[in-house]
């Protein structure tokens, strides 16, 4: 699969939740709310233990697109690959997990908060770039400001943003997916709230649209 077609998977829903869980074993019913709440794409990030078991629970599904989220080191990113992961993302800009997820033929989303990493991304060949973390960093408008350069970069702003604050960062062209963490708060997750999960997935959805 091209990087375009993985991109694509992931611009679907425009809303790509990420999920912090604590016991992967919760990872089923999970996958299953953010596809009842219309979701197509989810990053697992590898924040705790869980983590990788998580994305490997996950990664067979053929209704949503599992990737791994809060990579920091080219290990990590090969054992994300190896559990399933269809995408790699990083808070920062790191070149030795490029190079892994490159290798491997996995889309890798590094992390820029300025236009020296932008520049960073497009010289490694990469023109999808995650936004973090955003609303501390300007929020919409500092995006705005960066894609005037950049006409060819693609955001996916993560980090302090709420359903309130979502549209105005979909309403711009070169945002590809917003991060949503509020879908899978780990209150909700933790006391298996399942419906919940759903319920804001589908609100999210809708939104979106």
């Amino acid at each position: 699969m091209t990087d375009v077609h993985k991109s694509e998977q992931l611009a679907l829903g425009r809303v790509v939740p990420v999920v912090v869980l604590e016991d992967a074993r919760h990872a089923a019913a999970l996958g299953d709310a953010l596809v009842k709440g219309g979701l197509k794409a989810a990053e697992i990030t590898l924040r705790t233990a869980a983590g990788l078991d998580a994305i490997a629970a996950l990664a067979g599904r053929d209704d949503l697109v599992v990737g791994a989220g809060t990579v920091l080191t080219a290990q990590q990113a090969e054992r994300a690959v190896a559990a399933g992961a269809r995408f790699v993302v990083t808070p920062g800009f790191a070149p030795a997990v490029v190079a892994v997820c490159q290798d491997a033929g996995v889309l890798v989303v590094p992390g820029a908060a300025t236009a020296t990493e932008i520049q960073m991304a497009l010289d490694a060949g990469l023109d999808i770039v995650k936004f973090f973390p955003a609303q501390q960093l300007g929020g919409a408008p500092m995006i705005k400001a960066l894609a005037a350069p950049f006409r060819g970069v693609r955001f996916i702003p993560t980090g302090g943003i709420t359903p309130e604050v979502m549209p105005d960062y979909l309403a711009l062209p070169s945002v590809l997916a917003v991060g949503a963490s509020w879908i899978v708060a780990p209150d909700l997750l933790q006391a298996g709230r399942w419906d919940t999960v759903a319920e804001r997935a589908a609100a999210a959805v809708e939104a979106a649209a």
